[in-house]
């Protein structure tokens, strides 16, 4: 856009606009749209210039600007989808407009065909194209725009349609209005002064001469009347608007009676030929939607054919690893039933061995530890000085029995050589 000038961004909406006018020319609301049951190209009031990357401007809420978005249909991006639908369609039609037939494209055909096949077309009519198919998918755009705009061209010249020099209406001058004369105002005022004031002063009496002549006049005027209604001079033109107007009041609706089986039968046979007429247009689509569902279910049993003898001996590979896999499986189910029941075996000899370290654990904490030998060093201490005190205490009761033994002993000695025993001292005794 920038090597071809700054007005180059733009040149999409006058070619849109040129497109318009033709396809009004050509008359493709009702042949092609109405067909189709497709929204008209309304044409926009004030073209939006694209954005910064060459798009839509939008409204500051992010809306696109209302009234451009259809007049410039094929100019801005909308709906890519529904774009390439319309602009297939219009293709298509136009094509068919311009002498050759083409075949409406469908919603589930491809659309690099639908779009290779429109550029031969265009190609077989002389005009140059310059730019890659791809550019065409989008259904918006300079490229399509120039398509749809050459293919309109050649459907005028293929209906022998040739553009006029503009004729201008001629302006009519206004008939300037008369206006009487001061004087002539004033003189007719007077006398209808003059009139007024002589019809008051007359007396009321009935002339029957006067009387005559009113009925002659009125039996004329009746007469005038009826050759007038004879000879009408109401323009046609007028009293078809008339009837126009008036034709929906004059309507007489009969209310029918839902019960009636003639009412029902007229239904049936509207319906069936509703259904008739639109099975017409169904069928050729759905034989066309068999045919190509055949060729293709076709083409998948020729492919699945030919790569199962191509791929004969990886499935037989295929199918012996799963014989091998199946195999190693079998004895891994074996040996892993085995396996559990060591592993169980070897819990049990884990915890005995477990038991066991503790229990030599205390007893080598026991070992170790020197706390009983100074308890026992202390026994034998404490068992010493109890031996010793033992044996003071025995000391001291063998000195007391030696020393009562002696003193027996000498008492009994004294005894024996005395002569006599006092009787005091007996009663001692």
């Amino acid at each position: 856009a920038a090597e071809r000038g700054p007005g180059a961004a733009y040149h999409m909406f006058v070619l849109m606009e040129d497109l318009l006018d033709k396809l009004k020319l050509l008359g493709y609301e009702e042949e092609a749209l109405q067909y189709h049951n497709m929204r008209p190209l309304a044409r926009c009031p004030s073209p939006a210039p694209p954005g910064p990357q060459g798009g839509r401007r939008s409204r500051p809420g992010g809306a696109p600007s209302r009234g451009c978005g259809e007049g410039h249909y094929f100019a801005l991006p909308t709906n890519p989808g529904e774009q390439f639908f319309m602009f297939c369609t219009l293709a298509a039609w136009l094509i068919t407009k311009a002498g050759h037939p083409f075949e409406q494209p469908q919603e589930y055909d491809d659309p690099n065909a639908i779009i290779s096949n429109i550029l031969s077309e265009l190609r077989s009519f002389g005009r140059p194209v310059d730019f890659p198919p791809s550019k065409l998918k989008a259904g918006y755009g300079e490229q399509a725009c120039y398509v749809l705009d050459c293919l309109a061209e050649e459907a005028l010249k293929y209906t022998g349609f040739s553009w006029k020099r503009p004729a201008y209406p001629t302006e009519e001058r206004e008939e300037e209005e008369i206006t009487e004369d001061d004087a002539e105002l004033m003189l007719n005022k007077m006398e209808e002064d003059v009139v007024e004031e002589e019809s008051d002063n007359e007396e009321n009496f009935i002339d029957l001469n006067v009387l005559k002549a009113q009925t002659y006049n009125s039996d004329l005027n009746e007469s005038a009347k009826q050759e007038e209604i004879l000879q009408s001079t109401t323009d046609a033109a007028e009293w078809n608007l008339e009837v126009e107007r008036v034709l929906p009041q004059l309507k007489v609706t009969v209310k029918t009676d839902n019960k009636d089986w003639r009412i029902h039968l007229d239904q049936m046979h509207q319906h069936k030929d509703g259904i008739e007429s639109s099975l017409k247009e169904t069928k050729g689509y759905l034989d066309k939607l068999h045919n190509e569902i055949s060729r293709t279910m076709e083409k998948i049993n020729s492919r699945e054919k030919y790569i199962n003898n191509q791929l004969e001996h990886l499935v037989q590979e295929y199918r012996s690893a799963q014989a091998l896999l199946r195999e190693a499986k079998e004895k891994y189910q074996e040996g892993s039933g085995g396996v559990t029941q060591r592993i169980k075996m070897l819990s049990e000899i884990t915890e005995v061995l477990e038991r066991v370290k503790q229990e030599t654990e205390e007893k080598g904490s026991s070992i170790t530890d020197g706390a009983p030998l100074v308890k026992i060093k202390q026994a034998l201490t404490k068992l010493k000085q109890e031996t010793i005190q033992m044996d003071i205490q025995i000391g001291v009761m063998e000195h007391t029995l030696l020393q009562s033994k002696l003193k027996e002993k000498s008492n009994m000695t004294r005894d024996m050589h005395a002569a006599m025993i006092p009787e005091a001292a007996v009663g001692a005794y």
